[in-house]
């Protein structure tokens, strides 16, 4: 099955949007963000919020990560364990699932290295989905809008396609 269908009314649907550039978008607006998410949830996405203003230990992401995503107790609490849970992520086959994760530059300026470990994990993880023709995207909410987090899966992850120009991040 493939993920999309290679036709001019599926080009324009936001997923579609979102995961041409790769899997991990940001956000500047809780507005947009939010638009994005109700769109997503009717169109068949479980959609999951997760703030990481608070997360600046590694256990407070585990724990937030765990609830949200409702894994497993057998869950390890390390990076390693994230990707292996998210890799058995069950969704509709005609929607998929998103990650909408609130202030993320709290979390990236508490322990940038295991922030960019994340993005990375949503990235390769999203790529893993996408060859069995199912969707798991990341939007990424920053209260920075000159924020840039590179080589996310070896991609540069792009704004949201309203927020693509400067000008529409009040900058």
């Amino acid at each position: 099955m493939v993920s999309f269908t290679d036709a001019v009314d599926v080009w324009d649907r936001l997923d579609y949007q979102l995961l041409q550039d790769g899997a991990v978008t940001l956000y500047y607006s809780s507005d947009i963000l939010q638009e994005d998410c109700d769109w997503l949830n009717q169109h068949n996405y479980k959609v999951r919020g997760l703030d990481a203003s608070n997360w600046n230990t590694e256990a407070a992401f585990h724990a937030d990560v765990k609830r949200i995503l409702e894994f497993p107790g057998y869950y390890g609490e390390n990076l390693n364990a994230f990707s292996d849970c998210l890799s058995d992520l069950e969704m509709d086959e005609e929607g998929g699932f998103a990650i909408a994760i609130l202030h993320f530059d709290a979390f990236f300026r508490a322990m940038p290295d295991r922030a960019q470990a994340v993005l990375d994990i949503l990235e390769t993880n999203s790529r893993r989905f996408l060859l069995t023709g199912k969707r798991l995207i990341a939007l990424v909410q920053t209260d920075n809008p000159r924020a840039v987090f590179e080589h996310v899966g070896c991609m540069t992850p792009g704004w949201n396609p309203r927020e693509r120009m400067d000008r529409n991040r009040g900058l």
